[in-house]
This record gives C-alpha cells, structure tokens and sequence, in this order.
C-alpha cells in the first residue's frame, strides 16, 4: 500500500485513519489496535469529561506505543429560550416514558470542556489532534503546534478546507455527504455541503497544499485507491471500524449495520440539534413526522442523553442514536487486525491488477 508526505508526518504505515467517533465507539481497545495494524487510531473525545479523557488516553497508550489521534469539538455559541428548551424537552417525554424514565430536571448550562479537553491533551503529550465543527481559537491552534501536535481540521467544502489552511491546520479531512455521523459543516447551512466524495476531494485538492483526507463512503481498499486516485493522501473510515470487535458498539447496533442497505440512512438533527447521518429507526421517524421542535447542539444532545443511554441499555434500537454512513452493504464483522490486513492485500491486489 501506498505512502504519502502525510503517512510520513503522522509516523503510520498505512494511509488508513479511524474516524473519531464520539460517544463510546472509540474504546482503547480499538483506537490502539488500529494503530498498531499500521493506521491511525482516533479517541472520540466529544462528549468526554476532561477526566474521562485523561483515562482514556492514559488505557491506550498502555496498549500501544503507536501515534493515536484525539478528536475534538470545536464548541459553538449556543442560545436558546427557556421556553424552546422546555418545550422541545416536553416533545421527548414519550420516548421517555416508555423506556419507563424521566427526563430530568431541565439543565440550565451547557458548558463544553474544550479548553480542558486541551490542556488533557497536552498534559499526556498526544501527538495528533483532530477537530470537527469549526475552527478552534487561534491562541489553542498555537498552544498545540507549539509543542510540535500535528493538527487535522474537517471540511465540507472547498471554502471550509481553505479557511483551515489559512490559520495553520496541517491537514484536512473532506468529509463527503456519504459520511456517517455528524456532518462537519461549519460555515454554511448544511444543505448547501452535502457535496459527495468524489466530487469534494479532488476539488479540495485543488485548491489547498496541506495534505487532504477523504472521508465518506469508504470501506474498503477500493475505496482507499479511489481517494487516492482523487489526490487524497489517505483515507478516514469510520463506519467499517464500527462492526470491529474491539469496538464499543452495542450488539444490537452492530446486527442493524450487518444487515442494512445503502437506502436505510439519514441525515437528522433530532437526536443532538446538529445534522448527523444514521439509520432510520422510530425516534427520526415519529420526530419528524410530527415536526417536532428540535433545539439547537448542544442542547438537544443533553436533553436526549438519558434516553440514549436508557435505550441502548435496553437494546432499544429504535430509540438509539445508529450513526453510519452509506456503504454499510460492505461492513464484515471481525477483528481490526484481520480488517486492515485484509484491506492492505486487496489493496496490492488491485494494484498489481490495475497497474495503479
């Protein structure tokens, strides 16, 4: 399999990266044993507790003394009347209800521990840093490059990746509308950076010199020789990663990945406020049926928290958030050794085959 100055720079073998997906995916487990397959293993650090965050890395370099990556959300001003909160809270008590829960107390702040998640971050001396939803201040941007981390934004656009260039990124992820999970967009109304992967990558490449990463849709080595045939120097998979054994997804989640198709995803703002990509189940379903008011990240995501958790407790599926993007037809059910190992060997093979 290929190299590239960025596989270089990021001291991995291949030019495979695990996307950072929050909220338990990304256990130590997995992180660390994707980077000891030869890629790129991302801790999902969204939703963490500085403290938790600390454990987390701390669990994974225990089980490898391979480069891993932190990722982060850039946090985003967030206002909302207590009146849209309690009434988008009041729309979600059904659910609540028949997973035999109560919402809580409605929270009045929603702090997110970006700055701490920082100095986490620095303290455990983490060599990579990934960012999704924005631009982190520039004063952050200096603090990390400062002590040599190598940073990785997330674009949708070509005017995102651009923006991220010009405050000093190293690299860029072009996350194409295939993508599971959250879209990345931070500049413009989401509808307007649903550009697909084939279409995003090459024009990205186009017009920035720091290295870019596709992402989206890709599950296997056809798709890691297509980024790279678009100009990408590597390859974020995330949804392939997700039916890995090591990872934290629940059992239930896992069968719904195995046995849906391309057609079964969405993209909906219903369970965190931000637009994010997953299968259909009855929560997206009834909430948008019924138009249901929705408040804006992070709100919305606190709000459902208890019910998220509940359901997957439950093995609810149709309460849960199942993030996944839409090649899910080619997900395989085994260890990351044996994913990447395969991978790399289809790889070769095509290559050799297509004199690529």
């Amino acid at each position: 399999m290929y190299s590239s100055s960025l596989t270089t720079k990021l001291n991995i073998m291949y030019p495979i990266i695990q996307a950072g997906m929050a909220g338990g995916i990304t256990t130590p487990e997995l992180v660390s044993a994707v980077s000891n397959a030869g890629g790129l293993g991302s801790i999902g650090a969204g939703y963490m507790t500085p403290e938790n965050l600390r454990t987390s890395i701390q669990r994974t370099k225990e089980r490898t003394n391979k480069p891993f990556a932190v990722n982060l959300f850039v946090p985003n001003e967030v206002s909302a009347s207590e009146q849209t909160i309690k009434k988008a809270a009041e729309q979600l008590q059904p659910f609540y209800e028949s997973l035999g829960v109560h919402l809580d107390e409605l929270p009045t702040t929603f702090q997110q521990p970006f700055e701490e998640q920082v100095t986490v971050i620095l303290d455990e001396q983490v060599p990579i840093v990934s960012f999704t939803f924005g631009i982190p201040p520039q004063e952050t941007i200096n603090k990390l490059k400062k002590e040599g981390i190598l940073l990785i934004g997330t674009a949708t656009t070509v005017d995102e990746a651009i923006a991220q260039e010009d405050v000093g990124i190293d690299a860029v992820v072009a996350q194409g509308s295939e993508a599971g999970g959250h879209r990345g967009t931070f500049s413009s109304p989401f509808e307007q950076a649903l550009i697909g992967t084939m279409s995003l990558v090459p024009q990205v490449v186009d017009h920035v010199s720091i290295p870019v990463i596709a992402a989206g849709g890709m599950m296997d080595a056809r798709g890691i020789m297509a980024a790279r045939a678009l100009g990408a120097q590597a390859a974020q998979l995330g949804t392939a990663f997700l039916t890995c054994l090591e990872s934290g997804t629940k059992s239930v989640y896992q069968e719904a990945i195995l046995t849906s198709s391309e057609t079964d995803t969405t993209i909906t703002r219903v369970f965190s406020g931000k637009p994010a990509r997953g299968l259909a189940n009855t929560f997206i379903r009834d909430m948008q049926k019924n138009k249901t008011e929705v408040a804006p990240y992070p709100i919305q995501n606190t709000l459902t928290n208890k019910m998220r958790r509940e359901a997957s407790k439950q093995n609810n599926m149709e309460l849960m958030s199942l993030w996944a993007g839409q090649g899910t037809r080619m997900s395989k059910k085994g260890t990351v050794a044996t994913f990447i190992q395969d991978v790399v060997e289809q790889y070769e093979q095509l290559a050799e085959k297509n004199s690529f």
